[in-house]
């Protein structure tokens, strides 16, 4: 859609799914209260959800300013089912960032329901601008209460997360309180919602139950309550990944090398290999400089009886200076400078430019996989 403060906007497939189904519904209620517009008022309704998700909009780039304030990059903002995502690729260095960070979103809808307040003022009640107006400050603040409960993936359980991170001193803690109170959340919104709706405390009726309203309600409670579960159960794994990156080291994933000559016979570079204790081969010249890396998968292709007539250099991926990796990167610096140059394998070099050995993708990768499959807490 564009790129505000140079981040990217994306609209997914789903959003064109919510907004049909709020223009069906709005213009549901316009015919109630606006019967003269006939057909027209799906028109008004359509202009409804479009402007309602330009809020959702406004919700997100206050977070993104404020991350980029912090110089934490984003990827990306999408607007999505039941709202939108600021894509923050770094968690915040302190808690009162992380609160901020967190509250900016609510706090500009909460401004945008008071903004509509303001404007219904200067229009006529129960004109078309006037019921868009009244329709756009009950979604915002509405949007505003629901992100402020204190539950992940939602702004209020970040900023939970925050608290409990400043009492205790120790992100992990705030991250699993926030994510349980979640899913705590979420087991309200799947039990409450139905019976609140067939209460009348949120406009429904005893008469409903049994009809489409109830199907509706329950689907509706179902679908929050998975959201909500879902995004809680991520947020808990992905700081436990966070948590265990510095783990992630590259001096201890590497595997020792042995450097040979690009006309080394495949048969006698692994003889060399074995002698040394070594898993992996780096190709040089006469000098001893690294020029390629030989290629795992390569080395497996290559049938036992044709190795002695195969040379390394025709199984080595060529060096670029992104797949020089110094021995001392670790944790997500490591991990950002693999993904800044894909390859299956990597030259892994002292401070000096002495060779370390060679890190495999899939090493990491099963790295990777371990800090995710440790329980949770």
């Amino acid at each position: 859609m564009g790129r505000p403060f140079g981040v990217p906007v994306y609209v997914a497939p789903s959003w064109f799914v919510v907004a049909a189904l709020i223009t069906w519904v709005f213009g549901g209620q316009l015919d109630r209260v606006l019967p003269e517009l006939g057909g027209a008022r799906y028109l008004v309704a359509l202009f409804f959800a479009i402007a309602f998700y330009a809020s959702v909009l406004v919700h997100e780039l206050a977070h993104t300013v404020a991350a980029l304030r912090y110089k934490l990059p984003v990827r990306r903002i999408q607007l999505q089912f039941f709202g939108g995502v600021s894509e923050i690729e770094k968690e915040s260095e302190t808690p009162g960032r992380e609160f901020v960070l967190a509250f900016v979103g609510p706090l500009l809808s909460l401004v945008l329901g008071g903004v509509f307040y303001g404007a219904m003022q200067l229009v006529e009640p129960g004109t078309v601008p006037g019921v868009l107006l009244a329709g756009l400050m009950i979604s915002n603040l509405i949007v505003a209460a629901f992100n402020l409960l204190p539950g992940l993936p939602l702004d209020g359980g970040r900023m939970l997360r925050a608290v409990v991170w400043k009492i205790t001193g120790k992100p992990m803690s705030g991250t699993i309180a926030a994510a349980w109170v979640g899913r705590g959340l979420a087991v309200t919104v799947l039990i409450g919602l139905p019976l609140l709706t067939h209460t009348g405390a949120l406009g429904g009726s005893a008469q409903d139950i049994g009809g489409v309203e109830t199907v509706m309600d329950a689907l509706l409670a179902a679908i929050l309550a998975g959201i909500i579960w879902t995004g809680a159960g991520n947020s808990l794994r992905m700081a436990r990944l966070r948590e265990h990156l510095p783990d992630l080291r590259a001096r201890t994933l590497t595997r020792r090398a042995v450097p040979v000559e690009s006309a080394t016979p495949l048969s006698e570079a692994l003889r060399r290999a074995n002698e040394a204790g070594a898993r992996a081969l780096v190709v040089v010249d006469g000098q001893g400089n690294p020029k390629g890396v030989v290629r795992e998968a390569a080395i497996v292709g290559v049938p036992e009886h044709r190795r002695p007539w195969v040379a390394v250099s025709g199984l080595a991926q060529d060096l670029t200076d992104g797949m020089k990796v110094p021995a001392e990167l670790a944790g997500e610096a490591l991990l950002d400078r693999l993904k800044a140059t894909p390859a299956t394998e990597y030259l892994v070099v002292e401070e000096t430019g002495e060779i370390y050995g060679v890190l495999s993708t899939a090493d990491v990768e099963r790295a990777f996989v371990k800090a995710m499959a440790r329980p949770e807490a």
